[in-house]
């Protein structure tokens, strides 16, 4: 069988904090199209290690890589490669929706015309009549979506999210899960640290479990049904498995 190279990876990973060891000896292959979804509590090490890809954090040992090449030794990997989405979009507030992706855009080098921003923020799901509007008065889910137009203007090939549905309504957070699929389904790989079982069974290809910095454990997301994901989650937060 095949084995499709890794957009992100990770290598026996470790990173401390002081006396704290936040991830230890992680190994994770995300290849193109690949949406995986991290599971685990608060402290399990999701946000470490994102934060790693993103070059927020230094690896005490181990690496990741981005294509082969590791972003801590060639920081511009991040910009040009990876787009990241937090738990809270920040945008500018007195600015509309088309406006925040246009500011961005322009920082980034990246020139739009108005017909392409429109259609960027059409995509990624919001309304027409709220590209105008000033992001104050916008939900989570529509500050969200701009974030994906925003993302998606790079041409980023692979995206990094923590807790991208968290605070949304199930409507908000199951058409932010179709959009995250759209999006690996254009061959970009994805890795998602989330808290929210459901919508990691409906997005992910792959699920991997944390706790105390490890991955306890990692599996294909069609081969666990809901329930099962539930009790394997719970087994690990209990200290059962």
């Amino acid at each position: 069988m095949n084995i499709p190279p890794a957009v992100l990876l990770a290598q026996n990973l470790v990173v401390n904090y002081k006396q704290h060891c936040a991830v230890e000896q992680l190994n994770l292959s995300i290849p193109r199209g690949c949406v995986y979804a991290l599971l685990g509590g608060n402290g399990a090490g999701k946000s470490t290690t994102i934060s790693t890809f993103l070059t927020f954090n230094a690896p005490t040992s181990g690496q990741v890589l981005i294509e082969g090449e590791s972003p801590h030794q060639n920081p511009k990997l991040v910009r040009a490669k990876l787009a990241y989405l937090p738990e809270n979009v920040a945008l500018y507030e007195l600015l509309s929706g088309f406006e925040n992706l246009k500011y961005f855009c322009t920082l980034a080098g990246i020139q739009l015309t108005r017909d392409q921003a429109h259609s960027l923020l059409l995509d990624s799901g919001l309304q027409l009549d709220a590209h105008n509007k000033r992001v104050a008065t916008y939900s989570k889910g529509m500050r969200q979506k701009v974030g994906l137009a925003i993302a998606s203007a790079k041409h980023a090939i692979a995206m990094l999210l923590d807790e991208p549905t968290s605070g949304l309504d199930p409507s908000a957070a199951n058409d932010f899960a179709q959009r995250i699929r759209a999006a690996a389904d254009t061959g970009m790989a994805i890795l998602m640290a989330t808290h929210d079982l459901f919508n990691a069974k409906q997005v992910a290809d792959r699920i991997g479990i944390m706790k105390n910095g490890r991955l306890v454990e990692e599996f294909d997301a069609l081969s666990v049904q809901h329930d099962e994901l539930e009790q394997k989650y719970l087994a690990h937060a209990r200290g059962l498995a």
